[in-house]
């Protein structure tokens, strides 16, 4: 190994040490005792209690109501919010949703791609009493998030294998044998309208942000509702959502073509 390499993987056992935590709290929502998080990281109660207590006073771990369990705080959330392309974006995106949300009386969401989930960056609710939303904050299987499809099929390959085999490592999962024709088609389209794999009625429909690269950064999905009462339908929601995913794409530097023919 040379010197460059010896240095740049030189080990640091508590930072690694506290990643370790980190990760294995955020892999379990419904949090861990200190004794549980030993077992699962092979390490020793008193060395996982001086971590999991240095973690709780910087915010990133809470204990629950009975101090029995520790649970992740949304500290890291925040954190990456404040980072300065994804605050950027969400503050471009804001506008555009809420645009959306009034125009089609849906609920429409934010999603980017983290390792083998997709995480909802921002959410703005339906004016309508009813409706169907996905909390901000909240991860999806990629496999299972139309989202995450639309984001997969508008990146070079390079790009999208990496992230594919990064969801293969978290969730040991096989990749589905017609993924790849699925990703094809959205690219002819331009967009992703599906059936939502989570919850029967909803279609949901995605379209790519952009950047200056045409590569896709984000997706912006309307889990569509069909209220007894509507007029808009399906068709309205791609033509509307294309418009809001075009405003977005060129704050964020995108360069599309100049005519757009609406859906009929």
């Amino acid at each position: 190994m040379t010197k460059t390499a010896t240095k740049r993987y030189y080990p640091t056992p508590a930072l690694e040490k506290g990643l370790d935590i980190l990760e294995l709290f955020a892999s379990t929502p419904e949090g861990m005792s200190v004794s549980e998080a030993a077992r699962r990281l092979d390490r020793t109660v008193s060395e996982i209690f001086r971590m999991i207590l240095c973690l709780e006073q910087r915010g990133y771990l809470a204990q629950s109501p009975n101090k029995e369990r520790y649970h992740l705080t949304l500290r890291l959330f925040r954190l990456a919010q404040e980072h300065p392309p994804t605050k950027r974006l969400v503050t471009e995106a804001l506008p555009a949703m809420h645009w959306l949300a009034h125009e089609l009386r849906q609920s429409c969401h934010l999603g980017v791609i983290d390792g083998g989930h997709v995480v909802i960056l921002a959410q703005v609710d339906s004016p309508a009493p009813t409706g169907f939303y996905v909390k901000v904050g909240s991860k999806v299987d990629l496999m299972h998030a139309a989202t995450g499809h639309v984001i997969l099929a508008h990146l070079p390959v390079e790009d999208r294998q990496r992230i594919i085999d990064e969801w293969r490592l978290e969730t040991k999962k096989r990749k589905p044998s017609d993924l790849e024709d699925h990703l094809a088609k959205i690219l002819v389209h331009g967009y992703e309208r599906r059936d939502s794999y989570e919850i029967a009625g909803v279609v949901n429909v995605s379209f790519p942000i952009l950047n200056v690269q045409g590569h896709a950064i984000a997706g912006l999905t309307v889990p569509y509702v069909k209220r007894m009462e509507d007029t808009v339908g399906v068709r309205d929601v791609v033509n509307k959502l294309r418009i809001a995913s075009r405003k977005l794409s060129e704050a964020m530097g995108a360069q599309l073509a100049e005519t757009v023919t609406p859906v009929q």
